[in-house]
C-alpha cells in the first residue's frame, strides 16, 4: 500500500523517524559518535566500496543527522538533503560543486554578504566571474546570460531589501539555457515557499535562522531535486571539504523543526502589525515588507509566497547616525545579527551584515546607510511597538535639539 503523504504539520515531526529502530524513543536519539565498529572485515570493505548500506564515519553520515537530512528533503519537496556546520558551508558546497574555473555565475542583485564575499574569493582566485542583476522578467535574466553561464544563483525575499525574485522567470530562463538554479530560502522557510516547486535545482538554508528558530545552532541544509546527485555531493564535496553538522547540532534543529509551523504564523502575524504601525511613523521614510500594499513587486511574492514572513527592512529619514541612534534607544529589542529567533533583533546592514560589500556595490543593491533590517520575534507585539515607540520619540527629540 502506497505511503500516504503527510501534510506540512505532521511532516516537521514525524518525517524520517521510526521510533521502532531506535529502542522505542519518542524523541530522536543523540548519536555523539565519530566513528562505527563492523561486525568484521568484509562489512567494512562493503560499506566503503558502497556495496551495503550502514554506518561508517560520521563525516559521511550519522543516525541523528540523517533523520534531519530526511525531514529537510520531505518539506521542501526535493530528492534528497546535506546538513552542514553553517549556511556557508552549504553555500559554499554548492557553488564549488556546479562551478569550474572559466565558469560564470548569475545572481540576484542583493545576497548576503557572506555569499558575496566568497564570489569574489571564487574570481580572484580561480576566474569564476559573477554578475548581480534585478529578476523580475524573464527577458531581464536572458540578457544578462553569457556563453560561460552555468548557474544562476537567488535569494528572494533579498537579505535585506526585501527585493522579489520571479521565480517562475528564473525557471523558464534556465531550462532555454540549460543552467542550474540555486535558491537561498532561509527568509521564507519551506514553510512559506518552496522553490523546487518552481524548476530550481537546489535550495539551501541557513538553518541558524528559521529553521532552529532558538539561537542556539549553527548550520545550514542544501536540498536537492535529484537524489542520486545529493549523494554525489555528499561523497565529493561535502565529504572532502568536510563541511559537516555535528550529532548536536543536528538534535536541537529536528527539536527547533517540529514548532516550525507554529512559530512562523506567530512572527508573521506580530510583522504585519509592526508594518501597520510604521506605516503611522513620520521618521519611518521608506517600509519593506513582501505583503505590504506600497510593495512594488507584492503580486510576485503572493504568486510565489504564502505569506510575508517575518523580516521587516524600513529606511529612516536621515543617514547612517540617525539610524544607529534609533538602534541605540531601543531597550527590549535587541541590536544583533542574524534572525528568525524568538526574541526581536534589529541590526544595520550596511556597517554589519553587508560591510564587506562595496559602498558602490550596496548602493546598486538598494542598502541605504539609512535602512534597518527587523527580525520580528515572539513577543507580545505591544510590547513590541512600545518599545519601537519611544525610540522613534528619541531620535525626534535629537533631530529637533539639532
Amino acid at each position: 500500500m502506497m505511503k500516504q503523504k503527510m501534510k506540512f504539520e505532521t511532516a516537521v515531526i514525524h518525517e524520517g523517524y521510526d521510533s521502532s529502530v531506535h529502542h522505542d524513543s519518542l524523541a530522536t536519539p543523540l548519536y555523539q559518535t565519530s566513528t562505527y565498529s563492523f561486525a568484521n572485515a568484509e562489512q567494512g570493505e562493503a560499506r566503503f566500496a558502497g556495496e551495503q548500506d550502514g554506518n561508517i564515519y560520521s563525516r559521511l553520515g550519522n543516525p541523528t543527522v540523517r533523520v534531519l537530512e530526511q525531514r529537510m528533503a520531505e518539506i521542501e519537496g526535493g530528492g534528497g538533503a546535506l546538513a552542514f556546520g553553517s549556511g556557508m558551508a552549504a553555500v559554499s558546497a554548492i557553488l564549488v560543486y556546479l562551478t569550474k574555473a572559466g565558469d560564470h555565475v548569475l545572481c540576484s542583485r542583493g545576497i548576503y554578504g557572506c555569499t558575496f564575499g566568497l564570489l569574489e574569493i571564487m574570481q580572484e582566485k580561480y576566474g569564476i566571474t559573477h554578475s548581480l542583476i534585478a529578476m523580475t522578467t524573464e527577458e531581464q535574466i536572458e540578457q544578462a546570460i553569457r556563453p560561460e553561464t552555468k548557474v544562476i544563483y537567488v535569494e528572494t525575499p533579498i537579505n535585506p531589501t526585501m527585493e522579489l525574485v520571479n521565480l517562475r522567470a528564473v525557471e523558464a530562463a534556465a531550462k532555454k539555457y540549460g543552467l542550474r538554479v540555486v535558491v537561498d530560502n532561509t527568509f521564507s522557510s519551506p514553510y512559506l515557499q518552496n522553490p523546487l516547486e518552481f524548476g530550481a535545482d537546489f535550495v539551501l538554508h541557513s538553518a541558524t535562522k528559521y529553521l532552529n528558530g532558538h539561537g542556539d545552532v549553527i548550520g545550514g541544509v542544501l536540498v536537492g531535486a535529484d537524489a542520486e546527485e545529493m549523494q554525489t555531493i555528499r561523497m565529493t564535496v561535502q565529504k572532502d571539504f568536510g563541511g559537516i553538522m555535528s550529532p548536536f547540532d543536528a538534535w536541537l534543529l529536528i527539536r527547533g523543526l517540529k514548532t516550525l509551523h507554529v512559530r512562523m504564523d506567530r512572527h508573521i502575524d506580530n510583522a504585519e502589525k509592526i508594518v501597520a504601525f510604521l506605516h503611522g511613523e513620520q521618521a519611518v521614510k521608506r517600509i519593506l515588507y513582501p505583503f505590504d500594499a506600497g510593495h512594488p513587486q507584492m503580486s510576485i511574492a503572493k504568486n510565489q509566497m504564502r505569506r510575508g514572513g517575518g523580516l521587516i527592512s524600513f529606511e529612516l529619514e536621515g543617514g547612517k547616525k540617525q539610524a544607529q541612534e534609533f538602534l541605540n534607544a531601543l531597550s527590549l529589542i535587541k541590536i544583533a545579527v542574524s534572525l528568525g529567533d524568538a526574541e526581536t533583533l534589529i541590526q544595520h546592514p550596511a556597517t554589519m551584515t553587508h560591510a564587506v560589500v562595496p559602498p558602490e556595490e550596496r548602493e546598486r543593491m538598494g542598502i541605504s546607510d539609512s535602512l534597518v533590517r527587523l527580525s520580528v520575534g515572539l513577543e507580545n507585539v505591544e510590547d513590541l511597538m512600545a518599545d519601537l515607540e519611544q525610540a522613534f520619540a528619541q531620535i525626534k527629540s535629537n533631530l529637533q535639539e539639532i
